[in-house]
């Protein structure tokens, strides 16, 4: 297949790319370019911005389209008429959305034909926690509507493994492998669901060749899993012996100023059933997902391209200070 991807040169879309190419299909990249950096030398290389120069796409045609880097209807719409709406020099087309796209679910285990979130500025382009799941869902309707019934609707969970530009998942696996005491805030059977990225770049390619439609939830372990589950996985693929995990409750969390972003993937004490999709669909398609304990390890080994974030995860001396003040009793740690 011919398959032109837009986005491509960072974490979903890298591994995505790779998996296209693996698979010896023709791949044409889209992106801002990196000048002699651009990665993936095998790859045609077309360079623009989505938000404004489309003219590298004046040109040419694909069997598929895979969006990875549209955030707002607009840039969907922008990109069908470029290549000719449904039916176009486009092919099939495939948008990277997310399970953030659902409303808030009342129970585990929903499937690709829950609710989705409705924005309630239908105008803004600005994307924030608040309005990132409902911009989401607004763009799934625009590719839909643009592209035809054909569209194909990926909505995957946290995505972890090398080139991660999170560091979500990464500062957890390096937390554990340097051993000793770790804290974590509870609740431990708080929802969550990952999937590594040379999985979902795999399942990308598989629906494609598949002639697939429709929507699917690419995310695992099936429920129940909790962020207690994940975390002792992690434990038990890289920690040394003794490395020993510390729950405190949310309450203590927020009295010290922890947020999901100094404990990354910590919902902050909210229960949160999005993490709980049922991936049925996408196994059934052939969807296959590595043990978590195995995109610990190659997290922990692929220091080289895949760095900690900045302000993601807690400095060993202020875990230390908590530490000290959840064992004393003291509710508040000293800063």
């Amino acid at each position: 297949m011919r398959v032109l991807v837009v986005g491509g040169t960072r974490f979903v879309g890298r591994h995505i790319v790779q998996a296209l190419l693996d698979a010896d299909h023709e791949v044409t990249l889209f992106h801002r370019g990196s000048g002699a950096d651009d990665p993936f030398p095998k790859a045609e290389h077309r360079h623009g911005n989505r938000d404004g120069d489309l003219a590298a796409l004046a040109e040419g045609s694909w069997d598929a389209t895979v969006d990875v880097s549209a955030y707002v209807p607009r840039q969907v719409r922008a990109l069908g008429e470029a290549l000719g709406r449904a039916g176009g020099r486009g092919g099939q087309y495939l948008y990277i959305s997310s399970i953030s796209a659902y409303a808030t679910p009342e129970e585990p285990g929903i499937t690709e034909s829950a609710a989705l979130e409705v924005l309630l500025d239908q105008e803004t382009e600005t994307v924030t926690p608040e309005t990132y799941g409902g911009l989401k869902a607004s763009s799934e309707y625009a590719a839909v509507e643009t592209f035809g019934a054909d569209t194909l609707l990926v909505r995957p969970t946290y995505v972890v493994g090398p080139y991660d530009t999170t560091g979500r998942f990464t500062y957890w696996a390096r937390r554990l492998a340097e051993g000793g005491e770790v804290l974590a805030a509870g609740p431990q059977d708080q929802p969550v669901q990952v999937v590594d990225g040379r999985d979902l770049g795999a399942f990308v390619v598989r629906l494609l060749e598949a002639g697939a439609r429709g929507p699917f939830h690419v995310a695992g372990p099936p429920p129940p899993f909790g962020f207690g589950d994940l975390l002792e996985q992690i434990r038990a693929a890289v920690a040394p012996a003794g490395t020993t995990i510390t729950w405190v409750d949310a309450g203590f969390a927020h009295e010290n100023g922890l947020d999901g972003r100094s404990l990354p993937l910590w919902h902050e004490g909210e229960r949160d059933l999005t993490g709980a999709v049922d991936p049925s669909a996408a196994l059934r398609q052939g969807l296959e997902l590595r043990p978590v304990g195995d995109s610990a390890r190659d997290a922990v080994s692929a220091a080289d391209v895949t760095p900690l974030v900045d302000g993601v995860g807690l400095e060993r001396p202020r875990e230390e200070e908590l530490l000290r003040a959840w064992h004393g009793g003291t509710r508040r740690a000293e800063p």
